[in-house]
Formats: C-alpha cells, sequence, structure tokens
C-alpha cells in the first residue's frame, strides 16, 4: 500500500518545519493536503463544511450532476478562448489601418529588393576584387610572366618543364626504370600550361570598373539595411516577409473572423443558458431530497426542531446568459450560487452554516450532513470531537449507531466521554497523561474487550458492579445494532 506522511515539528525557539513524505513543504501545502485528508469537527475546529465552495460539489455529487458540471465547464471555457480571441482581434481593429499600412510598405521594400539567398556573400567577394583589380591585375601579369614567358634570356617556367619531359624521355628510353617520372614529368607539364590559362583568362576578365563597384556598394548597402530592419541574414529577411503577409491577411479577414467570432459567441451564450438551467433544475430537487433526508437525520439526533435548506441563487449580468429572458451571470459549474443553510433551533430563520454557533450542537448537526453525504463526501478521515456536548445517553446511542454507519465510507475517529457513543466504536484507545523524566506525555493505548469494560464503566463515574453490569449491556446492545445494521 502507498501511504502519504504528514509531520510538523516544533522547536524550542517556536519555529516549525513541515514534512510531507519526509521532504520539506510549507505550511499552506501542508494545511491544504491535511485538509483534503482529515474533515475535523468539534467545538472549535475548521469544518470543511463551512467552506462555501465545498458545498455546490457536494450537492452535485449527492446529485449524479458531476458529468453535467464537467460539460458546462468545457463550454465555458470554450467560450472564454473565443471571447480572448475576440478581444484581441477587436484591439488590433483599432490599430488596423496603420498597421496594414505598415505592413504593407515592408512587403513591398523586401519583394522590390529581389533578394537571393547568399548573395550578400557573393557580393562581398566581388566587391574585393573590384576594389583591388590593379593590384589582382599586376599580380597576375607576374605569374604569367613566370610560368610562361622568357626575359632577361631565361627561359619561362613551361619551357624548362618542356625541356624536363625531353630530357625524361630520353633517359626512360634507356632505363625503364625511370618511365614513372616521365609520365610526372608529362603530367607536370599539363598542369602548369592549364594554370597559365587560366591566369590569362582571369587577367583579361580584370578589369578597373568604379560604376560596378558603385552599383555593388549600394546592392550591399540596401542588403544590410533590410537586415537592420528585419533580420540578422537574408533568410530572416525572407521569413519575416512571410510572417508579414500572414499578418496582413489576418488584418484583411479580421472583419469577417470578428463576425464568425460573435456568431459563434451567441450560439455558445444560448447553449449554456439552456445547459445551465437545466443543471439548476437537477441541483433543485436534489437540494430538496438532501434537506428532507437532513431533517430526518436531525430528528433522530434529538435535534428535532433543527432546519437544513440549500439556498440557490442566480445573479443578474449584462454579460451573461440568457434565462427566461433575462441574462444571468455564469461561471465554470454553471449559473448557481450554492449554500448550505442550518437553523439550529427552533423560531430561527435559516442561516449561513458559517455562522452557526460552535459546540456538541453543531457537531451532531455536521454529524447529520455527514449521514447524509458520507457517499458522496470525498474526505478519507473524519474526526468528531466533543461530539456528546449537551446530549444525554439515549441521544448518545442514536450517535453512536450513525457514526458507525458513516465509517463505512470513511474512517472515522470519535474523542468522546458519554458511554453509549464510544460502546459503538470498532476499536477503543484510551487517552492518558502520564510523567516520564519530569515530562508530561500523553500516550493512547488500545484496549480488548474486558478493558473497555471497565473503561466504560469508569465513563460511568466508577468501578462498581452496576456500571460493570451496564457497560457489558451497552456492549451487547452495540453490538446486536451493528449486526442488525449489517443485514439491513
Amino acid at each position: 500500500p502507498e501511504f502519504v506522511t504528514l509531520s510538523r515539528e516544533v522547536r524550542s525557539t517556536g519555529r516549525s518545519i513541515c514534512r510531507i513524505n519526509g521532504r520539506a513543504a510549507t505550511a499552506g501545502l501542508l494545511r491544504e493536503l491535511g485538509e483534503s485528508l482529515v474533515d475535523v469537527h468539534g467545538q472549535s475546529e475548521h469544518l470543511s463544511l463551512l467552506r462555501v465552495p465545498e458545498h455546490l460539489k457536494l450537492l452535485d455529487r449527492y446529485a449524479g450532476t458531476e458529468q453535467m458540471t464537467v460539460e458546462f465547464g468545457d463550454s465555458y471555457h470554450k467560450l472564454a478562448d473565443l471571447r480572448h480571441e475576440l478581444y484581441e482581434l477587436r484591439q488590433k481593429e483599432k490599430e488596423a489601418e496603420a498597421r496594414a499600412e505598415l505592413l504593407a510598405f515592408q512587403i513591398r521594400e523586401i519583394k522590390t529588393a529581389d533578394l537571393k539567398p547568399g548573395e550578400d556573400a557573393e557580393l562581398s567577394e566581388e566587391r574585393t576584387r573590384l576594389a583591388n583589380a590593379e593590384q589582382l591585375a599586376g599580380l597576375a601579369e607576374e605569374a604569367i610572366a613566370a610560368l610562361d614567358e622568357s626575359f632577361d634570356g631565361q627561359s619561362a617556367a613551361t619551357d624548362r618543364i618542356g625541356q624536363v619531359v625531353d630530357s625524361l624521355i630520353k633517359l626512360a628510353g634507356i632505363d625503364p626504370s625511370m618511365e614513372k617520372a616521365q609520365v610526372e614529368a608529362e603530367t607536370l607539364a599539363e598542369k602548369a600550361g592549364e594554370l597559365a590559362r587560366r591566369i590569362r583568362l582571369y587577367r583579361e576578365g580584370m578589369e578597373f570598373n568604379p560604376r560596378r563597384l558603385d552599383e555593388v556598394e549600394e546592392r550591399l548597402g540596401l542588403i544590410h539595411s533590410l537586415q537592420r530592419k528585419y533580420g540578422k541574414d537574408i533568410q530572416a529577411v525572407l521569413a519575416y516577409a512571410i510572417r508579414a503577409e500572414e499578418e496582413l491577411e489576418a488584418i484583411t479577414h479580421a472583419e469577417e473572423r470578428i463576425a464568425e467570432l460573435e456568431d459563434g459567441q451567441e450560439e455558445l451564450l444560448h447553449q449554456l443558458g439552456a445547459n445551465g438551467l437545466r443543471l439548476s433544475k437537477e441541483r433543485l430537487q436534489a437540494g430538496e431530497q438532501l434537506s428532507e433526508a437532513i431533517a430526518k437525520e436531525l430528528k433522530e439526533l434529538r435535534m428535532a426542531g433543527a432546519r437544513f435548506g440549500v439556498d440557490m441563487r442566480w445573479e443578474d449580468d449584462p454579460d451573461g446568459v440568457p434565462v427566461d429572458g433575462r441574462l444571468v451571470a455564469f461561471h465554470a459549474t454553471g449559473l448557481d450560487r450554492i449554500e448550505f443553510l442550518v437553523a439550529p433551533n427552533p423560531g430561527e430563520g435559516l442561516k449561513s452554516l458559517t455562522k452557526i454557533a460552535s459546540g456538541g450542537e453543531t457537531s451532531r448537526l455536521m454529524l447529520g450532513l455527514k449521514s447524509v453525504l458520507a457517499r458522496v463526501d470525498q474526505t478519507p478521515t473524519l474526526i468528531f470531537d466533543e461530539i456528546d456536548q449537551g446530549i444525554g445517553g439515549r441521544a448518545g446511542a442514536v450517535v453512536g449507531k450513525k457514526l458507525w454507519r458513516v465509517a463505512k465510507e470513511h474512517q472515522v475517529l470519535c474523542i468522546t466521554h458519554l458511554p453509549q457513543l464510544a460502546a459503538f466504536g470498532d476499536q477503543h484507545y484510551k487517552i492518558e497523561k502520564q510523567v516520564v523524566a519530569d515530562r508530561t506525555v500523553t500516550r493512547a493505548r488500545p484496549l480488548k474487550e474486558q478493558d473497555r469494560i471497565r473503561e466504560l464503566a469508569l465513563m460511568f463515574g466508577s468501578l462498581t458492579e452496576s456500571n460493570l453490569e451496564s457497560a457489558a449491556e451497552l456492549r451487547r446492545r452495540a453490538k446486536e445494532a451493528k449486526t442488525v445494521a449489517e443485514m439491513e
């Protein structure tokens, strides 16, 4: 099995450390997780049922309308997304004309330039050649002269290599081992001649052309200007142009999209109104059934004068959904504002659960609610503290039986001084304080059956024979009542 361990260590300095499964956590996270796992009902404890947002969730689970609420929420979020897009389009529409003109200018500027990927690198190389044309021509002429021209009585390099070839041909005719050297010399002669031809062609194509240099400089200036505005290189500039065209297209068709979204919004609002009304009717019917069921529970708990009600309200909102000729506010869970109301005593009006007095009466009221809502309450552990305040032994047995029934769906811990209530527990722990090494410690000790009888007798007042008999009778009746309940 998997466990969740929550701990809080309070030091003598007043500082505390919270841990979840041994890892440090904030006090807020520890509290939030703890409240979802353990529900404490006592005179001064925070009650989960006092959290108004939980009321709607409990009612939905009781009514079986959770799936309807989820579907309503899906439509709600779809409408929220639609309205967000509609808002952005309307905001853009205010600036659309100026933005469209800017985008059109930018697209025209980029397209007129007719950029080619890699063009800037090629132009940079050409600019270098044009700017250094005279020097490059001179160097080419020197290379041609050294390779293919004779001067000052010295033969050209190609002629000297030719002489080498002639000599090696004769040498190989006498000594065949030099045939390889002959082939290498012939290859060298061919390469030298080809190199000379290439350099001569390069020199013939070289010219000092100030006009072309100006054209190249101007083209590069244009490219660099576009790169400063729209991207680090030509590819980025062209990509910007594509995005600008898409945005311009969106602006051009914004009015059509706005009209389409407005129609969709109207359709969703009517759909939400219809679904919200159907959901409200289901909740209203379930609320009436819940009120009747809890009234029955309160009567059995000796609170016959107490009343319970489910307050379900709608609020008007000009931006709401149309329902029965009015515009009603809505949220992700529907149209309804749900709150549980109680009147603990006869003659009192229904009030919010958050305003009722605390004490044993409140705990009994919560027990009545839990008894009805046990199957739909997702909190796994319930703790009832001093639930026996203000009730007698007969009512205590009723409370004990109800707690045991709630324990079929939850783990229930009950702190009590009433033997009629304690007799129903599946397990009984005695809480006692002891002084150990000059320190007071509190211990919880599980009791076996005979020890339980003695403890129940002590809860009656003392260990007299009659109290022991009464305690044993209590256990016998509790067991019988639980057996009968199991068979129901």
